[in-house]
């Protein structure tokens, strides 16, 4: 490795080159670890804004003999994406797509570029990239084209390097290179060009001309393959390829599948494929996993165009992470072992019909018991494959230090022998007294295979070259591949030698050398690696720091323990769909992601980082933009729960430096809202919309002055309830209902909690009001666990009588009501009335929606459609989802839409804070502003929580509704009017 005076003085040579080089502790934290089992700290990092920077940074270090390790998402699982090199990542400015060529069906993108985000551009063409995937929602391009990745539909599309046209980027020493088709006279002139292309064009013809034997001889016979080098697609051979292939000489099929040991990518050619007219699913329940897996071959008999197995351990997983329980329950028929995902493409709906049917009937046929679950509508069949996703990471869940390791996971084998296989490796490993988890590309042969083994543990560790070595062999027995879409990494390229052979492996020793002399680009992979247990992101020397827990960590095992859920994996990262993570899709930090969040403490807590930093102020700004919106809670398929975490790390850091007036003000909010509530309104309005006030709030509290501020109302929600109380009286006929009117909905918008008491009175209910005095929410926001803590436990003994005669409580805000089930288990571990106010607490929707299944009749709608624009509440989605939400609506008459809009960013006090207010915005602006903006006048807006409408009034000018309100306005009054 580098000197300390050789590398700063390679850093000082490109800093004058380059705008983004962190070489600071946290920046290599921050990047070293990826979703394998590694963890490598980087010598620094550089995000690179354009082209010429990646040339200058790749020439400054082969001058410097420095080495280099280009990354996109990190999302790698054999451990390539970690390196003691300069880390150049490409996902933060090299990120898009240079061109779309229809007509070809090809496109022309950077590295940076997300998977899923680039099939979302391609599908207005009815295009798309063929192999795909399950990490696509956050890989991207250059990983993998560099892995030469494939997913769950490569029996149809094969692997990545056969959609590889060209390929542009710099060679070890910075110069440029672009590798392309070439024919016999092209491959001529390239081997007269001086320089390193040159050398490697002549190098590459004469190895692959003198040894095609060789080449033909040790690569795998199966299909599904990408360990080593392609040299197999430079030679003439009959080696199984699924997409034919072009025999023309290119280099681009090379660094395809290299890992970054060849040269840098900046630019790549793709080619696409036709998206289906229409698909369906035949879900394949089966009783046992090895039934499953002996049945794959018979189904491969009907053509379908994937199939994927989710194991039992992944679907007991799944009951366990909300929003994958709620998929799951959305498709799934019993109890079954596991089920065998079998997709068909096809144009009509009657011809899938047909092929599921045909499915069912071959499958009795040759007497194979299952059960064939159909999946034809498209949301179903999302909810399904959202589910197979998640499996990666949803194994990885599992509570305490045993976890199913990635390591020898994606090898892959004829299908016919895939039961026979998967049973001898079973064995092996039961015999060490370790299980195993399984799940994915039954199709290919490819069953991503994780033994469950604990990696702090020195004995554990000794199994990992045991189980991998043994796996050498039986693949080698059945005619398989060592890797057949994850590529080699730290976790099987010291085995590269052993499988391939000794001349083969030299072929790749001499590839290596051709391209880069002085083993600068990601070096230890593919070839000359160390051995596989060094550099384990635990390891039998890993410890942590003993601490005082504020809030109870028992279910995850310890604080230390919920940060080690992550994983790695990165799903955190993705920048499509859903909630998780917010400040990372407005900011595109590695920081500012979950996963981010999670190595710095967890560096800090086992020594990576001082154990001081564990409440530092860059700590501090690593947790700042965590808006505990608790979309990991439901959307990490590890199950991180980030905004528990950060309520420690607030409490810990509060008892370091203090508590703020601004925490203090915005924590204990019911306080001084029942204070400024009433009379004195008015007054209290008037002065708060003072520029002068404003200017002084931002100075005293730093609340932005660019915020409009919740006004207080002259009559609170309790004092109208009394006097309502008072004027109707009291009838015992009525059922009862307790409605939980939480600090904003009494004191900002007591419309709101009226029209839910209009709402619940119609449904012939008498409204109670519990009268407690708040919740604790906006003190867990700002780490006041005690006086939080405090709040909970005041709410329960007042919510708990209610509960315990079986009334129902029923809440408007989502944060608040939510909080019972989610934050007070935690904060009164030993209460056992907790659980049973938990029971009886519903979301106004929820409460709502079982009502009118069982009593239809006592609602009344006018029947009128309107239109409506939704946004789900963070902890709406993450708890219960918008289910509930979408059906009461839809009830009332509402045409429901909604926004995809991750969080509205104003997250309670966040969005008002002074340095927050920009990113605030920023979040809101990726997709929920501008639907507003865009929807029509007469289209009416729907947000559950208080905070979310604040944000859309001060970004839009528009005012969103309370479901409560819609559900109110839509009713009948007793003479048939419609009630306004």
């Amino acid at each position: 490795m580098p000197t300390s005076d050789r590398l700063e003085a390679f850093f000082a040579d490109l800093r004058g080159q380059v705008q983004d080089l962190r070489t600071d502790e946290y920046s290599r934290i921050l990047y070293s670890t990826d979703a394998s089992i590694y963890q490598v700290k980087p010598l620094g990092v550089l995000l690179p804004r354009h082209v010429e920077e990646v040339q200058a940074a790749v020439e400054t270090a082969a001058r410097h003999k420095i080495p280099v390790l280009p990354r996109a998402g990190g999302s790698s699982l054999a451990g390539q994406a970690v390196n003691e090199a300069l880390v150049i990542d490409m996902t933060r400015h090299l990120d898009g797509i240079v061109a779309i060529d229809a007509e070809a069906r090809t496109v022309r993108v950077q590295p940076g570029m997300p998977f899923d985000t680039l099939n979302a551009a391609l599908k207005p063409h009815g295009l798309r990239f063929g192999p795909d995937p399950a990490s696509g929602n956050r890989a991207a391009m250059g990983g993998i084209v560099g892995n030469n990745s494939t997913g769950a539909h490569s029996i149809l599309y094969g692997m990545t390097a056969d959609h590889v046209l060209e390929c542009r980027g710099f060679l070890s020493d910075g110069s440029a290179f672009h590798f392309a088709p070439l024919d016999e006279a092209g491959l001529a002139r390239a081997r007269q060009r001086s320089g390193r292309e040159g050398d490697i064009y002549r190098a590459l013809h004469d190895l692959t001309t003198t040894h095609a034997d060789v080449i033909a001889a040790g690569t795998p016979r199966h299909w599904r393959r990408c360990g080593g080098y392609n040299l197999d697609r430079l030679i003439s051979s009959d080696l199984a390829y699924k997409v034919p292939r072009d025999d023309r000489f290119n280099l681009a099929k090379l660094i395809c599948g290299a890992e970054g040991t060849l040269g840098v990518m900046t630019e790549v050619t793709l080619g696409l494929v036709p998206l289906p007219t229409r698909t369906a699913l035949g879900l394949v329940m089966f009783d046992t996993q090895m039934a499953a897996l002996e049945a794959v071959p018979d189904i491969l008999e009907v053509d379908p165009s994937a199939i994927e197995l989710v194991d039992n351990i992944a679907l007991t997983l799944c009951k366990n992470v909300p929003e994958y329980a709620r998929l799951l329950a959305s498709f799934m028929q019993g109890e079954p072992n596991c089920m065998l995902i079998t997709e068909f493409y096809g144009e009509t709906e009657a011809e899938l019909r047909g092929r599921i049917e045909g499915l069912t009937a071959h499958l009795q046929r040759r007497g194979i018991p299952a059960t064939v679950v159909p999946a034809i509508d498209e949301r179903q069949q999302a909810n399904v494959w959202s589910v197979r996703k998640a499996g990666l990471g949803l194994l990885m869940s599992m509570k305490g230090d045993h976890k199913p390791l990635p390591f020898i996971e994606d090898s892959a084998v004829p299908p016919e022998n895939l039961a026979e296989y998967i049973h001898r490796l079973e064995t092996f490993c039961g015999e060490l007294g370790t299980k195993m988890a399984t799940y994915a590309h039954a199709s290919a042969g490819c069953l991503h295979v994780r033994p469950i083994i604990n990696a702090k543990v020195a004995e554990d560790i000794e199994k990992l070259p045991m189980i991998a070595a043994f796996a050498v062999e039986l693949i080698g027995e059945y005619g398989g591949a060592l890797s057949s879409e994850h590529g080699d990494g730290r976790s099987r390229s010291w085995l590269n030698e052993r499988f391939f052979g000794k001349p083969l492996y030299d072929l790749y020793r001499q590839v290596k050398r051709a391209f880069d002399p002085d083993n600068l680009l990601n070096p230890g992979n593919i070839v000359d690696a160390g051995p596989m247990t060094e550099n384990l992101r635990f390891g039998p020397d890993y410890r942590v720091a003993e601490i005082r827990e504020h809030i109870d960590f028992s279910s995850d095992q310890g604080f230390h323990r919920a940060i080690e859920m992550c994983n790695g994996a990165g799903v955190c990262r993705k920048l499509t769909a859903g909630t998780m993570c917010p400040s990372f899709m407005a900011t595109r930090e590695e920081e500012h992601s979950t996963r981010g969040r999670a190595n710095a403490l967890r560096a800090a807590l086992s020594g990576h980082l001082p154990a001081t930093e564990l409440t530092s102020e860059r700590m501090y700004r690593v947790m700042d933009l965590c808006i505990s919106c608790k979309g990991c809670k439901a959307e990490c398929p590890s199950s991180v729960d980030m905004a528990k975490i950060k309520m420690e790390f607030q409490a810990r850091y509060h008892e370091a430096h203090g508590v703020p007036l601004r925490a203090k003000v915005f924590g204990h909010i019911a306080a001084l809202s029942r204070l400024a509530s009433g009379p004195l309104a008015p007054l209290v309005n008037w002065k708060l919309g003072l520029g002068v006030v404003k200017a002084l709030n931002e100075k005293l509290l730093g609340v932005s002055r660019r915020r409009t501020l919740p006004t207080f109302a002259r009559e609170p929600f309790t004092a109208w309830h009394r006097k309502h109380r008072q004027a109707a009286g009291i009838d015992p006929r009525r059922r009862q209902v307790v409605l939980f009117n939480d600090t904003f909905n009494t004191y900002n918008d007591p419309h709101v909690a009226i029209a839910a008491l209009e709402l619940l009175e119609a449904g012939g209910y008498e409204v109670l009001l519990p009268g407690h005095k708040c919740c604790g929410r906006p003190m867990m926001s700002k780490g006041l666990v005690e006086a939080a803590r405090a709040a909970a436990r005041d709410t329960v003994k007042r919510l708990a009588p209610f509960a315990k005669a079986g009334i129902p409580i029923v809440g408007l805000e989502p944060s608040c009501l939510l909080s019972f089930r989610d934050e007070y288990p935690d904060l009164l571990p030993d209460d056992p009335d907790v659980a049973v106010v938990a029971e009886h607490s519903f979301m106004l929707e929820e409460w709502l929606a079982r009502e009118l299944e069982t009593r239809p009749e006592a609602w009344r709608f006018d029947g009128t459609t309107r239109d409506l624009l939704l946004h789900g509440h963070c902890h709406q989605k993450a708890l219960i989802g918008t289910g509930p939400l979408h059906a009461v609506l839809s009830a009332a008459g509402y045409t429901v839409a909604e926004v995809d809009s991750g969080c509205c960013g104003m997250a309670g006090s966040f969005g008002y804070e002074a340095e927050h207010h920009d990113i605030s915005l920023k979040m809101a602006e990726r997709r929920l502003l501008p639907a507003v903006r865009s929807a029509a006048a007469d289209t009416c807006i729907g947000a559950a929580g208080t905070s979310c409408r604040h944000q859309i009034a001060d970004g839009t000018g528009r005012t969103a509704r309370h479901p409560a309100e819609l559900l109110r306005a839509a009713l009948l009054t007793t003479n048939g009017d419609t009630t306004q």
